[in-house]
């Protein structure tokens, strides 16, 4: 990069000394010609010199920092919230959803009932899980006993219905037999004809107030209609395997003969 910078004292230098050989002795004119040479700065001259940079990339690939996604608490404790108030955002489980509370898919704890928040720890449940539940009533506890009565969703606690004393009444009738008073008349209740199939069945009020029979009564529906089935004879699968793959293949063969005429 130095020799376009020198090129112009050089010449000058050189056309000098030419002129001082020319007026006297080669060597005596050298040495004075070097002696009164001296480099004076040129022109200024346009250069480009590269330095060490950083290779400019885009940044796909790169890790990027987006905006925050709002993590965290919603509603503190003891604050009311409404059916499907999110209480608690998350990335994961650090809190679970405990009474009258829901997890989305994405671990958002919301609240399914009308109520006060709670946060609050259950040792019998787990021994290290946080649970997020929602009460009835500002100054109710967290976890609630094992044996206590469940609050309803409606606020409302569950009690034993007081039933009437049922009175017995006696059916008087006036109906005389004819040729005797003093006697009355007996009402014999008839049986009802049972179906064809459900003889013998016994209807019991069953848990989700159905009236329905056990499983293994339901399967002796056809001993009970007296209806014989066929006994069951498990026979070699492989053998009945190998038939029927023989059978298809003849049926193959044959539809292919027959498209080809």
């Amino acid at each position: 990069m130095l020799l376009p910078r020198l090129q112009p004292q050089l010449r000058a230098s050189l056309a000098s000394i030419g002129r001082a050989a020319a007026a006297g002795s080669s060597q005596g004119c050298l040495n004075e010609a070097f002696g009164q040479l001296s480099i004076r700065a040129a022109s200024p001259v346009l250069t480009f010199v590269r330095h060490a940079s950083h290779a400019q990339q885009g940044a796909v690939n790169k890790a990027k920092d987006g905006p925050g996604k709002r993590l965290g608490a919603k509603k503190s404790g003891e604050q009311y919230v409404i059916p499907g108030n999110i209480i608690f955002r998350q990335r994961g489980t650090h809190w679970f959803p405990g009474e009258n509370c829901a997890m989305g898919r994405d671990h958002t704890i919301y609240a399914t009932a009308s109520g006060y928040v709670k946060y609050y720890k259950d040792p019998e449940k787990h021994p290290k899980r946080q649970y997020i539940g929602v009460v009835f009533e500002r100054n109710q506890v967290l976890p609630l006993p094992r044996n206590s009565v469940r609050r309803r969703r409606l606020g409302m606690v569950a009690t034993k219905m007081e039933l009437p004393p049922v009175e017995e009444t006696t059916v008087r009738t006036d109906l005389v037999l004819e040729g005797d008073a003093s006697t009355g008349v007996t009402v014999k209740q008839t049986k009802k004809k049972e179906r064809k199939g459900e003889e013998g069945r016994n209807l019991q009020l069953r848990p989700g107030y159905m009236y329905r029979e056990a499983n293994w009564e339901i399967g002796r529906a056809a001993e009970r209609a007296k209806v014989k089935v066929r006994e069951f004879k498990p026979r070699d699968r492989w053998t009945a395997w190998r038939k029927t793959t023989i059978r298809k293949a003849k049926n193959a063969e044959k539809k292919g003969l027959g498209r080809r005429r």
